[in-house]
């Protein structure tokens, strides 16, 4: 029998505090809800990101993503409330003003804070009608991240999960982008233990325990060619090196005595 190295030690959240939780990713999902009504051919990512800021405002949310730092050396804090990444790109896009063309796809990633705790999620969305290849990979992005949160209601540690997704994707023909992982979450929006989508050496070594008030923001990120990316000189977006689509699906999820609770669905 295979012996699992003692788990890392993560900050549980109460009942209550994952209440509270709920109230943000309640929020962050109204605002993804917003704009996948707003994504049509012709709208800027730009107009995303103002009306979400604008709904973060209303209701007296901080904006998780506006200021972060840059982890490369003299590159600028991130200047938007969303990221917003179009066809090749992965993550971390920067807005902008150049009207969306049918057929692409844009991955929306966006967190807020309400009354001291966070919600962080994603999605990607097609603009009008895509090519067969991208809406498969829509698909499959999706159902890896809904086939781990189903998982977490049996796997005892994430690893089972991580391989349950790693495996889907590879049975796709596709790939995980492995340069980014997921998260804990709570009062700050990055909280121990980093959240693999495929089983690391890292995850191997220190492998998380599924118990009652972990609280993980899981992030599937999935490339139609390559796993490769690279960052663009802004120091924010994240490429793939051979310019493949890639997508990008998100939740934050509560461990609970009842099993797994998604904290950012619109609707309970």
């Amino acid at each position: 029998m295979l012996r699992r190295s003692e788990p890392r030690v993560i900050k549980l959240k109460s009942p209550r505090e994952i209440g509270l939780m709920r109230d943000a990713g309640r929020l962050v999902a109204q605002a993804l809800d917003k704009v996948r009504q707003m994504a049509v051919p012709g709208a800027t990512t730009a107009d995303f990101d103002e009306a979400v800021a604008a709904m973060f405002r209303e209701h007296g949310a901080i904006p998780l993503f506006r200021g972060y730092p840059s982890s490369m050396k003299g590159k600028p804090p991130f200047p938007a409330v969303i990221c917003a990444s179009i066809n090749d790109q992965v993550v971390h896009g920067i807005p902008n003003r150049r009207p969306l063309r049918e057929g692409d796809i844009v991955s929306i990633d966006t967190g807020c804070k309400l009354n001291g705790w966070c919600g962080d999620s994603a999605v990607t969305l097609a603009i009008g009608e895509v090519s067969p290849q991208n809406q498969r990979l829509l698909t499959v992005t999706q159902e890896t991240l809904d086939l781990a949160i189903r998982a977490m209601g049996r796997c005892r540690y994430w690893s089972e999960v991580a391989s349950l997704m790693e495996q889907y994707v590879k049975s796709q023909k596709m790939f995980v982008v492995e340069k980014f992982v997921g998260h804990g979450i709570g009062q700050d929006m990055h909280e121990e233990p980093q959240v693999p989508n495929f089983v690391s050496p890292a995850l191997k070594k220190n492998d998380i325990l599924l118990e009652p008030g972990t609280v993980l923001a899981i992030e599937p990120m999935v490339a139609l060619g390559t796993k490769d990316v690279r960052t663009l000189d802004d120091g924010w977006t994240v490429e793939t090196k051979d310019h493949s689509s890639a997508a990008h699906f998100e939740h934050t999820v509560a461990m609970t005595r009842e099993g797994p609770r998604v904290l950012t669905y619109l609707n309970d």
